[in-house]
């Protein structure tokens, strides 16, 4: 008798542990983007590309747990929560928007698992601390867009600027370097102001922004709801230069302020233009593969900057998973760690948008070899040289 249930303990306890291995064996990625609220024309293109991320890694089978997060830093942080202590992922990729992404910042801290965010403010990333050790990037820093933009009204004899941005981390954080480098070109700042990402008008803070007569108006916004004051300063026949948030380059966006914006600039990821990138750019081949693949499933014209972020976060997984596996399993706490430690030693991984060369102090790993100025003609995007 007693033969016999040892038997049958052991037979249990090896079903038991060949049913763990597959979960053992999983790496599971946690997606939380805006795929709703004022940010959805960001967030649907990130959930869209997830679609095209490698379901196996290295002889690992790859799972993505995709949530929305409504563009509400609250939700976000539930998401993070749940992804981390119910799904126990290995890593994330998100949030869309910078709010978010520096709400995420003490979860990530506390549930030591790496996130990669596809916001735009150097705020998320910088100045290192506890908590920033988890967190990396793929878009480009506001401060590498903000000197493209200062450079571009420097050279085209801009005197003077406004600035019309986001009530939010975003708006103040590339208000502070564009503010900051227009003045380095000898460019005056005569007006600053604000506007919800929801509001419907903006005509109060454009006149005021008119009336200090500036040469230029930079808008530090993302999305469709950075259409706003294009519409209002084309309505009230403002003829300076117009310069965009590198957050507005998606098809939707395009469709939103039409003909309005048709004549302004923006810097953007080379992705955006990838056809149009001289033989010599060393992520034109890159660009060029994520574009014909995202437009082979979504249509044609449908890339947005948005979605190679994500794709990016992806290539980057890809270079630092078989590193970690060399040091532990997935799901558990030495495998994120480890994964964390191989995101910081990718060295010239070729992106969509960029090299990247990461380490302990820079998690965004880009240079200014991942920007590039365009105009907006005719609805698309042409590379300005």
């Amino acid at each position: 008798m007693n033969g016999s249930i040892r038997a049958t303990a052991l037979a249990a306890a090896l079903v038991a542990s060949l049913v763990a291995m597959p979960a053992l064996a999983q790496i599971k990625i946690g997606v939380t983007v805006s795929s709703t609220g004022p940010a959805a024309s960001l967030g649907i293109p990130e959930k869209n590309t997830v679609d095209l991320l490698p379901r196996e890694i290295a002889g690992k089978k790859v799972e993505y747990i995709v949530l929305d997060d409504a563009s509400d830093t609250t939700t976000t942080v539930t998401n993070v929560r749940k992804l981390i202590s119910e799904d126990r992922v290995d890593a994330i990729i998100g949030s869309t928007t910078t709010p978010n992404s520096l709400a995420m910042l003490p979860v990530l801290g506390e549930g030591k698992t790496l996130a990669i965010t596809l916001a735009s403010s150097s705020r998320i990333v910088e100045p290192m601390d506890a908590n920033r050790a988890w967190m990396f990037k793929t878009p480009q820093s506001d401060v590498m867009m903000a000197t493209a933009i200062a450079e571009n009204m420097s050279n085209a004899g801009v005197k003077s600027m406004a600035f019309i941005g986001f009530n939010n981390a975003l708006g103040d954080a590339f208000y502070t370097e564009v503010a900051k480098y227009a003045e380095l070109k000898g460019i005056k700042v005569v007006a600053s102001e604000r506007f919800s990402p929801i509001d419907t008008s903006v005509t109060g803070q454009i006149l005021k922004i008119l009336s200090a007569n500036p040469d230029a108006v930079v808008i530090g916004a993302s999305g469709t709801p950075a259409a706003t004051p294009v519409r209002t300063l084309a309505e009230r026949g403002f003829k300076g230069r117009i310069y965009h948030n590198h957050g507005v380059a998606n098809r939707e966006f395009l469709r939103v302020c039409a003909k309005d914006c048709d004549g302004t600039f923006l810097p953007t990821g080379p992705v955006m233009v990838a056809s149009q990138l001289p033989d010599s750019s060393p992520v034109k081949k890159s660009a060029v593969e994520f574009v014909k693949k995202y437009e082979a499933k979504f249509g044609v014209g449908s890339v947005a900057a948005f979605a190679s972020y994500t794709w990016d976060a992806g290539l980057l997984l890809q270079r630092a998973i078989p590193e970690a596996l060399k040091k532990a399993q997935p799901g558990t706490p030495e495998f994120r760690a480890a994964l964390r430690d191989a995101m910081e030693a990718i060295r010239d991984a070729s992106s969509t948008n960029g090299v990247v060369n990461m380490s302990k102090t820079d998690h965004l790993g880009l240079d200014q070899r991942a920007r590039v100025m365009v105009e907006i003609k005719g609805g698309e995007w042409k590379y300005l040289p």
